[in-house]
């Protein structure tokens, strides 16, 4: 496919809810829920937003934050919810907010936030164009703004790596 043949989807297009109640064998012997577990949630929540984009299957490339601000309970709902922030030429950016409800109470509070890069492949796992990504309000704009700024970034430090690694391996 063509630059010019990528076709266009909005944010709305994407967006996607993962939903799932915690029990005794996602977390430790004080109740609370291994960050492990919800890191799983959350790439699982990203992937399908990307997948919903693309059309196509999608790899993770990077999970360039994951903050846990409250802990997660035994017998809570969890629900990650994830939206496209980024669209590059064969790469995306998905944030997934995390929130965790006592289902008796009906309260509920955001527990993550998590920004997530994967990269879309075609059938022979090579990475495949993507559609542009269009915002269509404020928030989806001043959302992708940052998301360029973090994408920007990751391809400064990516260069300091590889300048790094390339001085390493000719000592």
């Amino acid at each position: 496919m063509s630059d010019s043949a990528r076709g266009q989807k909005r944010v709305a297009e994407t967006r996607f809810t993962l939903s799932q109640l915690m029990g005794p064998q996602d977390a430790n012997s004080l109740g609370n829920v291994h960050g492990g577990v919800i890191m799983r949630l959350v790439d699982e929540a990203g992937a399908l937003v990307a997948m919903r984009h693309a059309n196509m299957p999608v790899v993770t490339v990077a999970i360039d934050s994951m903050t846990f601000m409250e802990p997660i309970r035994i017998g809570m709902l969890v629900m990650c919810k994830g939206e496209l922030t980024y669209a590059g030429r064969t790469s995306m950016e998905v944030r997934v907010e995390v929130t965790a409800e006592n289902p008796f109470l009906g309260q509920s509070k955001i527990t993550n936030t998590a920004y997530v890069v994967y990269v879309a492949l075609d059938i022979n796992g090579t990475p495949s164009i993507v559609p542009e990504l269009v915002c269509e309000t404020d928030e989806e704009r001043m959302r992708a703004n940052h998301a360029r700024e973090r994408q920007e970034f990751r391809k400064r430090q990516r260069a300091i790596e590889d300048a790094a690694n390339s001085k390493g391996s000719a000592s």
